[in-house]
């Protein structure tokens, strides 16, 4: 019983060793980091797979994985991503106009609370149901959705000023 679960473990790890590696990505914003951050998450969910109640649930278990490695990772280096008005200081030594779209909308998310970054990357980055967030992000489901909906306000607002 416990050799099938390992199984199954390892089996969606190597199939969606991609969407791990980009929802890694989304936090580090390094590909060492990333590669780091998803090895070190294949060791824990490797050796703590016995730990997993619901067999169901091993792609929430497991990005929830991912995503504490990329934290983890963050705190490790000493680098966080800005956040409120760290973010706003910092933006105003750059000059605008010169970034494409994708990344502008990108650093306008990065500098959300770190929580709701995470749920807007879980979204719309890897496609997941707010029911799967709130299991991921161990939050009530209303919760999450409260979260996203003030992250898309921001994020609105914050695009808007950039255009005018």
């Amino acid at each position: 019983m416990k050799e099938d679960l390992y199984d199954k473990v390892v089996a969606y790890i190597i199939e969606n060793q991609n969407k791990c590696y980009r929802l890694a990505f989304s936090y580090v914003q390094n590909q060492e980091d990333a590669l780091d951050a998803v090895q070190s998450a294949v060791c824990k969910a490797l050796e703590h797979f016995g730990e997993l109640k619901n067999r169901a649930a091993i792609k929430t278990w497991f990005y929830r994985i991912v995503v504490n490695e990329s934290l983890s990772i963050l705190r490790e280096r000493g680098r966080t991503v800005l956040t409120g008005e760290e973010a706003q200081k910092e933006e105003s030594y750059e000059e605008k106009g010169f970034e494409p779209p994708e990344e502008d909308l990108y650093l306008h998310i990065n500098r959300l609370e770190e929580d709701v970054q995470a749920i807007i990357k879980l979204r719309f980055y890897e496609e997941l149901s707010l029911q799967e967030i709130s299991q991921i992000m161990e939050m009530n489901l209303n919760t999450v959705k409260s979260k996203l909906y003030r992250g898309l306000k921001t994020l609105r607002i914050a695009v808007q000023e950039v255009d005018i």
